[in-house]
């Protein structure tokens, strides 16, 4: 039955010009802050790995990734992280198991800490992202500028702002900010119209994202063999590819509370870290050097040869990696989850590649990673942006977002990778 015009609600007003203009000014200031430092972390930790994974390695005649050196690398990283989380002031932050991308405002005497766990763990080898850590300082920072110089303007506004930069650098492009504020007003009564709400934010990540390109010009296509053309087959392939792995990243995240009760059960970060150190040092023994680390370099070695692996050992890898993820997040090192995932649904889709060779790699990588970051993140616009960037091929978009409707069906309403305090999934 048609709904009355006269008993419908009226449009939002649209905020007038001279309310936005404010916001201008600590959108740049916030974008250019919180990207200037993610690029500063990055660098101190790429510093660090290089004398920790060639310069030592090579000066003590050992293999850079001997089982022996990994072994020892990763349980020395736990040990260094342990110390932070133990003796620095702040204890470097909440457990990292109970936060996301929507970080809360940390008093910035936490802060020296969180970055400088986060900076060993990048280093050290763990598999884990700089995602939540980096947002969590720059948010941080930004809410007490904020209270500081500006001290009526509303925290919620400086967080956004600092969260909307930190992913456009992260990403190197302010869509994927775009895209997330976009997902997380869906739930929220907002005033005036949407493109009113993003606007601030959108200009900060904009920022973010260009300072991060004029200074180190990120990139994340894979740079694999187009994608034209798709067929039937390609759709059959793109529903089943991202079906398996959303099931495969539900399996980790059913076993992540369990795996976390059992580290918590050692009580103290200086056995809870070094014991996930070692535990993640035989998972690289047992899946190889590339399973180290963030896993965004190593996603460009794996896709610049996918017929050099055979599909076991590409699945070795995904498993691996995978395993990896959820002891890295569960023991209590600092970092997010988002880019060693990308490694697990490139590897799962190199792996469907080289069961069928017919199956596109482009094809079989953005399915493979569509489905294991709806698992990961339940972050439905990151998944599709991220999966669509590797491959930079605008045929495969409409696949993407047909398999992304099953992969939804299997993943929405069930447990998330990430827990509340008491330690149980939050839904």
């Amino acid at each position: 039955m048609a709904q009355d015009p006269a008993s419908q609600a009226p449009p939002a007003p649209a905020t007038p010009a001279r309310a936005l203009l404010p916001l201008i000014l600590p959108a740049l200031l916030v974008g250019v802050g919180a990207s200037l430092l993610f690029l500063g972390v990055s660098e101190a930790a790429e510093a660090l790995q290089d004398v920790l994974w060639e310069t030592l390695p090579d000066a003590l005649g050992i293999g850079r990734y001997s089982s022996l050196w990994m072994i020892s690398m990763l349980t020395a990283t736990g040990i260094a992280v342990g110390l932070v989380v133990w003796k620095v002031p702040g204890h470097a932050g909440p457990d990292p198991a109970t936060t996301g991308l929507e970080a809360p405002a940390l008093p910035p005497a936490v802060l020296p800490g969180l970055l400088l766990a986060a900076a060993l763990m990048l280093a050290g080898g763990p598999s884990l992202g700089p995602e939540n850590p980096i947002i969590a300082a720059n948010v941080g920072l930004a809410v007490w500028f904020g209270r500081r110089f500006a001290p009526r303007s509303p925290g919620e506004v400086w967080m956004a702002l600092a969260e909307a930069a930190t992913i456009g650098a992260l990403f190197g492009t302010p869509v994927a900010a775009a895209l997330v504020i976009s997902e997380a007003l869906a739930g929220r009564p907002i005033r005036g119209k949407l493109w009113d709400n993003v606007f601030a934010p959108l200009m900060a990540a904009a920022v973010g994202s260009m300072t991060m390109t004029l200074i180190a010009e990120p990139s994340f296509d894979l740079d694999l063999p187009a994608f034209t053309d798709p067929g039937w087959s390609d759709l059959l392939a793109a529903l089943v590819i991202a079906s398996v792995a959303a099931v495969l990243g539900m399996v980790a995240v059913y076993v992540f509370p369990y795996v976390h009760a059992a580290f918590q059960r050692l009580r103290h970060p200086m056995l809870m870290l070094p014991v996930g150190g070692l535990v993640l040092g035989l998972l690289g023994a047992l899946g190889g050097h590339l399973t180290l680390f963030k896993g965004l370099e190593e996603i460009g070695e794996l896709a610049s040869d996918p017929d050099g692996w055979s599909a076991g050992e590409f699945a070795k890898m995904a498993v691996v990696k995978l395993a990896a993820l959820v002891i890295a997040a569960a023991c209590g090192f600092r970092g997010g989850r988002i880019f060693p995932a990308v490694f697990v649904g490139v590897a799962l889709g190199l792996c469907a590649h080289a069961l069928v060779p017919e199956v596109h790699p482009a094809l079989a990588v953005s399915t493979g990673v569509l489905g294991i970051l709806l698992a990961v993140t339940r972050q439905g616009w990151v998944s599709l942006f991220t999966a669509a960037v590797l491959v930079v091929s605008p045929a495969i978009l409409s696949l993407l977002c047909i398999a992304s409707l099953p992969a939804w069906l299997l993943v929405t309403g069930r447990p998330q990778m990430q827990l509340r305090e008491d330690g149980t999934s939050v839904r």
